[in-house]
């Protein structure tokens, strides 16, 4: 079996002007949020083995406030192609070799429509949560049947679970 945590960047700030869309750094809300999905991934043992990162800067803010939730640390790359769209990313997952537990840190729209492309399975009401749209610091975790990321295909993955902070918050209400 194999396993994809889709983990869509906190909330950021907004562009000032002149200002690249890669250098938009987290807000307050995000950094917090960033914390309390980390934490609610380890407590559920959701620890990856390999975690793809997209430069950004929102994305590598939100890795490095989830990061320490995990121990041992797991292997990390940044790669540029993270922030691109679903087809570019089903093959970055696809050319993914020796990882059990893949998680990616990235962006929408592209994140969540890969989340939308694999899954065919799993609770009805979180699936109709993830097609209506990921959130930032949502976090959504898909299983698979084969042993090999090379076989990933549309509509092959189960929705083990989404989360995000508000949802979180709102369970432990």
């Amino acid at each position: 079996m194999r396993r994809l945590l889709l983990l869509r960047h906190a909330k950021t700030e907004r562009a000032k002007p002149g200002e690249r869309d890669r250098d938009r750094m987290l807000t307050t809300r995000g950094r917090a949020d960033a914390t309390v999905i980390g934490s609610h991934i380890a407590r559920l043992g959701l620890v990856p083995d390999f975690v793809l990162v997209s430069p950004a800067a929102r994305a590598e803010e939100t890795w490095a406030l989830v990061a320490p939730a995990f121990s041992p640390a797991p292997r990390v790359v940044k790669d540029e192609r993270i922030h691109t769209g679903r087809k570019r990313l089903i093959s970055i997952i696809r050319e993914t070799h020796d990882a059990q537990v893949l998680l990616i840190v990235g962006h929408n729209p592209g994140l969540h429509d890969v989340a939308v492309r694999l899954i065919v399975s799993g609770d009805l009401e979180a699936r109709e949560r993830v097609n209506e749209k990921l959130p930032t610091s949502g976090l959504v975790v898909i299983d698979f049947p084969f042993d090999d990321w090379s076989r990933l295909n549309p509509k092959t993955g189960r929705l083990e679970r989404f989360v995000s902070p508000r949802l979180i918050a709102a369970a432990t209400d």
